[in-house]
């Protein structure tokens, strides 16, 4: 039955590995990192997140910054700062302060590098958050707009709503003829 299981293992792992499935990841020499845990998992999926959404980032033109797929609806540089923007948000329902020298209105920051640079602290921001809050707190309950959730809820919520805005800018992308970089 071991036997079993180990070939399983060295079968799966490559096929794990490929679909993107990995182990939770901690940077080298980085102590203060959660080994296990929704911690630890948070983070490998935040890492995966920010590699994915910086690296489409970059590769859209900043000349289609701008561009929307019709009125009224989110150009590229504001799916990208409302990311941002929205991490920093569901974090107040932490009691988290959004950090000094944040512009008031982020979203209408339309500038590439400037955008990159908001969504990278934003990334940066919700990885220090998540190391400093401890396994005991994810079940202390909270309140989001008079919804009832825990500490961990909020953590889910700010990785749904990074998830789906990936997805948004994965669409934005295609249409302006720019593949991802992780799927060429």
């Amino acid at each position: 039955m071991k036997i079993q299981l180990i070939g399983a293992v060295i079968l799966l792992t490559p096929l794990l590995l490929h679909a993107g499935i990995q182990p939770p990841a901690r940077a080298q020499g980085d102590e203060t990192a959660p080994k296990n845990g929704f911690r630890a998992e948070f983070i490998t999926d935040l890492n995966d997140l920010q590699k994915k959404c910086m690296g489409l980032a970059n590769a859209v033109p900043a000349d289609k910054y701008n561009w929307r797929p019709g009125q009224g609806v989110r150009s590229i540089s504001e799916v990208y700062t409302h990311m941002a923007g929205g991490t920093y948000y569901l974090a107040t329902f932490l009691g988290q302060q959004p950090p000094a020298g944040l512009p008031k209105d982020i979203e209408a920051i339309t500038d590439k590098p400037r955008v990159m640079a908001e969504l990278q602290k934003s990334f940066e921001y919700i990885r220090a958050l998540i190391r400093k809050t401890s396994d005991a707190d994810l079940d202390k309950p909270v309140s989001v707009l008079g919804s009832p959730t825990t500490v961990r809820g909020v953590y889910v919520m700010i990785l749904n709503h990074l998830h789906e805005h990936l997805g948004q800018s994965v669409a934005y992308a295609r249409m302006n003829k720019v593949v991802p970089p992780w799927s060429r």
